[in-house]
């Protein structure tokens, strides 16, 4: 009820409506309101002159001819409320509600202050060539002689109003709590009493006849026992007359006396009863619709909430990791900070070392150095030639020594101040300064698009796309089949692309497929499981793109024939590697006894030689006599009987078993042909220009061969 409030305020006053007047455009406005908002044209200045001239346009004046005339007497019947025009330019104010409405340009003249005259209830006469615009939507319209009297008055509108205050009013109270009445907690519809819960219980229990009596909330039931009777409306424009009709055309309740003046005379009219029912009708439906919206929209909010919450929570997870990222960086630093100073510190450490070493060294040299030759200045100074030249040899070769010990390179230092470390910072800091977020988790789950996922014979095409409110970068996507058997999945595809058909696959077989994405982060979860199954009977044709170009196919396929003497290969369009199957040819032409081979091949057999003669093929060949099995140019088993025009032949492979045997008409022709077959295997036939014959594929198995115990109980493939 408190989110209905918004709809009963007036959008000039704010207040709950008083006397609301219906607007051509359907808008709703106190009737004193829609006084106090009216705008005086100038008598020599018609609206459309104004509009012409350009001068004195409203800020809403967007209106043009067309749109005007969706209100003319023609059209919707309002054309009593004159044409629509622009208002001139006034001033734009806001109503407490926050909607712009137009303020008078001009004084109303003493009259006109006054919303009703005293003790009439009437609304005084209206300046000539009003102009009234809509709050709401700023559609201007001018008013005929009637004035403001030419709007019907919305009665439902106001009695919601009045209802709905009353309700607001004061709590209800108990009926029959005999001293101080508690307050109400439901009403009863049928016994019209308000009850609290101790007094239902006591004289309302829910049982017996009572039992069927509804309970609503006292608002509730206040407002429906307030409701007012049905009221009998009366024309606007005829006062006397009630109004008893209804102008589809105009879409407006009428009088007979409307209907006789001409106004509606050539419009479709119907009862206002049934029109009534109708519009509730119509409305109660529209309703549905609308509360199915207010219910995904609530569901909406809820989860838009829960997206708050959880945007809350990822968020303080994600600064804290930020956090711990950035402390690890630090951390890391720090630790090679300490290695760098470690080495600094031995390096200094080494050329201090250095240095002494030199300088004790140099020291003691000079200090020998210099006590020589203090030494020889004394002897220089003795007078005693013989005792001089005895030791002056000596002496000589002792300072050239000396002297040879301070020779190149002694005096120069053997270590540089100077450190030579360069420490290289700059790609460090330029990384640094890149520092930046890029995608560090896993895509999310790919959908799996379900209208598009089909399968067709022996092939599945399957597509997928990402959740709509996933902005996570994917590389790629990696696509899963199981082998229809309930085993284990096996990749089937990989790739960039969001759909994929799968070829070769069992017949009358149940596939579990799914589907991942990745990223350089990681891959993803698997999508949901997708099951799907393959067609039960194996149709196929002769497949054009792997035949011998002198081969010649018609009847969608089914039909061959060659235009070469020499013998052609042609296969199936199917593959099969698991299962019983068994199809047939019919010999549609038989001329001059060839010998055309029917048979089964890799998909890599020789198609310019009949068919067994390379290890490729498995195959029987025949005339009009008798028969021949044989692979890898091998003849086996030389059968009586052969095929003439209207034959059939029969090829029937059994993986279960491993064998391959041929009928005529009908017939076994000869043992097992070949056994021990495992793999991909395509039906085949090699014939020349002589022979013509039609396929006929998805048979069911002869009536003389039980297939292998695994096939016995299901479908043929």
């Amino acid at each position: 009820m408190d989110e209905m409030e918004e709809e009963l305020k007036c959008p000039v006053c704010g207040s709950f409506y008083r006397e609301p007047i219906i607007l051509p455009c359907s808008h709703n406005i106190c009737l004193a309101c829609a006084r106090n908002i009216l705008v005086q044209t100038p008598d020599a200045e018609s609206p459309q002159s104004s509009r012409a001239s350009g001068s004195g346009v409203s800020d809403y004046d967007y209106l043009d001819l067309d749109k005007m005339s969706l209100y003319s007497e023609a059209d919707s019947g309002y054309g009593s409320y004159g044409g629509f025009v622009s208002a001139p330019t006034t001033p734009c104010q806001k109503s407490p509600n926050g909607v712009r409405v137009f303020p008078p340009a001009v004084p109303h003249p003493p009259q006109a202050q006054h919303h009703l005259l005293p003790h009439t209830g009437v609304l005084p006469p209206v300046p000539r060539n009003s102009c009234l615009t809509c709050p709401q939507c700023h559609r201007s319209l001018t008013l005929d002689d009637r004035g403001l009297r030419g709007f019907p008055k919305n009665r439902v509108l106001e009695g919601v109003v009045d209802r709905y205050q009353q309700s607001k009013a004061a709590a209800l109270k108990c009926q029959l709590c005999e001293k101080s009445p508690r307050e109400a907690t439901v009403m009863c519809e049928q016994c019209d009493v308000f009850y609290c819960d101790p007094c239902r219980l006591r004289c309302h229990p829910p049982r017996g006849p009572l039992a069927k009596h509804r309970l609503v909330p006292p608002a509730q039931g206040r407002i429906s026992r307030r409701a007012s009777p049905r009221k009998i409306s009366t024309c606007t424009e005829h006062e006397l007359e009630n109004l008893s009709m209804y102008c589809v055309q105009c879409k407006t309740p009428v009088c007979y006396q409307c209907l006789e003046d001409g106004k509606h005379s050539t419009h479709e009219v119907k009862a206002l009863g049934a029109m009534w029912k109708l519009h509730k009708g119509q409305l109660s439906q529209a309703l549905n619709v609308l509360s199915d919206r207010a219910t995904e929209a609530k569901e909406f909010l809820v989860q838009l909430r829960n997206m708050v919450q959880h945007i809350q929570e990822n968020g303080v997870e994600f600064e804290a990791c930020l956090v711990a990222q950035c402390d690890a960086l630090i951390e890391a630093l720090n630790r090679r900070k300490a290695q760098l100073l470690s080495r600094v510190t031995k390096e200094h450490e080494h050329k201090l070392s250095v240095v002494r070493d030199q300088i004790s060294h140099c020291t003691v040299k000079l200090r020998q150095t210099t006590g020589l030759m203090e030494y020889c200045l004394e002897v220089i100074k003795e007078n005693d030639p013989s005792g001089f030249l005895q030791i002056s040899d000596a002496l000589i070769r002792r300072v050239h020594m000396t002297e040879n010990q301070w020779g190149k390179g002694s005096l120069t230092p053997r270590m540089s101040s100077d450190f030579d470390l360069t420490l290289d910072s700059g790609p460090l800091l330029q990384t640094i300064h890149q520092l930046d977020f890029v995608q560090m988790k896993v895509p999310a789950a790919p959908i799996l698009q379900l209208e598009e996922c089909c399968t067709q014979t022996n092939s599945a095409t399957l597509s997928w796309k990402q959740p709509p409110l996933s902005t996570i970068a994917v590389d790629g996507y990696i696509l899963e089949l199981d082998d229809g058997n309930g085993g284990q999945f096996r990749e089937v595809y990989v790739g960039t692309e969001m759909i994929c058909t799968v070829d070769g696959l069992h017949f009358n077989s149940t596939y579990k497929s799914r589907v991942k994405a990745f990223n350089s982060s990681g891959v993803g979860q698997y999508s949901k499981t997708l099951v799907m199954q393959t067609s039960e009977i194996a149709w196929f044709t002769f497949d054009t793109a792997s035949a011998h170009p002198d081969i010649i196919l018609s009847n969608d396929n089914l039909t061959v024939t060659c235009n070469s003497y020499d013998d052609r290969v042609v296969m199936g369009n199917t593959g099969f590697s698991r299962g019983v199957h068994y199809w047939e040819m019919t010999i549609d032409r038989y001329d001059n006894h060839p010998d055309p081979a029917f048979g089964i091949a890799r998909a890599d057999v020789m198609k310019d030689v009949m068919l067994g003669k390379d290890d490729k093929a498995w195959a029987m060949y025949v005339d009009n006599n008798r028969s021949w099995f044989m692979h890898n140019n091998s003849h086996t088993n030389r059968t009586d009987g052969g095929i003439s025009k209207g034959a059939t032949v029969g090829v029937l492979l059994d993986f279960s078993r491993g064998i391959l045997l041929f009928l005529i008409n009908d017939e076994q022709q000869g043992p097992v042909a070949f056994n021990t077959l495992e793999g991909m295997y395509y039906p085949a036939i090699s014939l020349n220009r002589n022979v013509q014959v039609t396929l006929h594929s998805g048979l069911p198995i002869p009536d003389f061969y039980t297939p292998g115990e695994s096939e016995a109980a299901g479908s043929v493939c």
